[in-house]
């Protein structure tokens, strides 16, 4: 698209902000989002940021019918000098084009939406909370806006950003998570949409989210969709477990997403000088380790929640404690430096933070 002026709608009116010990997760919007259109003939074009406000769209567009839509997830922080940081939006942005690939959707230009992004959330600054575990989420999302009902990819789009004030993802905090190990349903294979953050492959996580949910479990563990052996993801992060010493991560295989937070995760721990692999690690292999008392940590990593321990797996049935459920040392300290470089309280030797003003 060409790169001309943003046109700016602001709101005549303003909307109560929430109190910063009654936010949750993903249930209020700030006053305004920014919008963008995709034609064959224009490109991505009319780039807008309006009052927060519904869409209107025919009951035939695309959007309702074939799941061709794709989405980001990125927070921004007040510091306390009053500067907004953003965390790493280049991978964001990499990462949406990724996604657009694989479902058939126009590429964006990444510096172009950043800026856009960036006066964006300059207009809402004062939506960004300052308290302990908050900040303000960002939505950047592309459906398709076609009316037909013909099984094919759209050749209409829209781009929008929404904002949403934020606490904890999980009610938890930073404190341990217990997670359900799925060993029935599948929710991606190689070949598949798994790599992509697309829509449907949340959908299809939703059953066994709803049943482990009903055991008292806050998160599903997906293992692989073949031999149903090898673990992939939990629905909301990717994971980590430590073993002897050694963190061991699973390998990006085509069916798990390239989480930033687990990027940053693994530069992190090499920055210090402590042992990290990528590789296959089967539940059965953890399940071994835990029995013998060399499992010392497990914890997942997301833009949502950046570092979740975890206290408990409920796997075929058998209870496994974690840490005596408690938050182990190597999670805090990844929590507490990389949330600081988030939020400029800590140094940035890996100039990961992007400043809006």
């Amino acid at each position: 698209m060409t790169k001309t002026k943003i046109d700016v709608t602001l709101s005549k009116t303003k909307k109560e902000k929430p109190q910063s010990d009654q936010l949750e997760f993903g249930r209020v919007f700030t006053d305004h989002m920014f919008v963008m259109d995709y034609s064959p003939t224009k490109g991505w074009h009319d780039a807008r940021i309006v009052p927060y406000e519904p869409i209107s769209l025919s009951p035939a567009s695309m959007v309702f019918h074939y799941g061709q839509t794709v989405f980001e997830g990125l927070k921004a922080y007040r510091t306390q000098d009053d500067k907004v940081l953003l965390f790493r939006p280049e991978k964001n942005m990499h990462r949406l084009n990724l996604s657009n690939e694989r479902l058939c959707i126009p590429q964006i230009d990444g510096e172009f939406v950043i800026e856009a992004l960036k006066q964006l959330v300059s207009i809402e600054k004062e939506w960004i909370p300052t308290a302990e575990g908050t900040s303000l989420y960002i939505r950047p999302f592309i459906i398709p806006t076609e009316y037909f009902l013909g099984v094919a990819p759209s050749n209409f789009y829209r781009f929008m950003i929404i904002l949403s004030p934020v606490g904890s993802y999980y009610k938890e905090g930073i404190h341990p998570v217990k997670i359900f190990v799925e060993n029935h349903y599948v929710r991606a294979v190689d070949g598949g949409t798994g790599k992509a953050k697309t829509g449907a492959n949340y959908a299809s996580s939703l059953k066994a989210q709803e049943e482990a949910a009903k055991k008292g479990y806050s998160q599903v563990l997906w293992l692989d969709g073949v031999e149903k052996k090898y673990i992939e993801e939990v629905g909301s992060m990717n994971i980590f477990f430590k073993i002897s010493g050694e963190v061991v991560t699973p390998e990006l295989n085509g069916s798990i997403l390239e989480g930033v937070t687990r990027n940053s995760i693994i530069e992190l721990l090499k920055s210090w000088d402590i042992p990290v692999s990528e590789r296959k690690i089967s539940m059965e292999e953890v399940y071994e380790t835990y029995k013998k008392g060399k499992l010392e940590e497990v914890f997942g990593t997301g833009t949502a929640a950046v570092i979740s321990p975890v206290g408990e797996f409920l796997y075929n049935e058998q209870k496994m404690v974690i840490n005596d459920g408690l938050t182990g040392e190597l999670s805090k300290k990844l929590y507490d430096t990389l949330s600081g470089i988030q939020r400029g309280t800590m140094q940035d030797p890996f100039n990961w933070v992007v400043d809006v003003n």
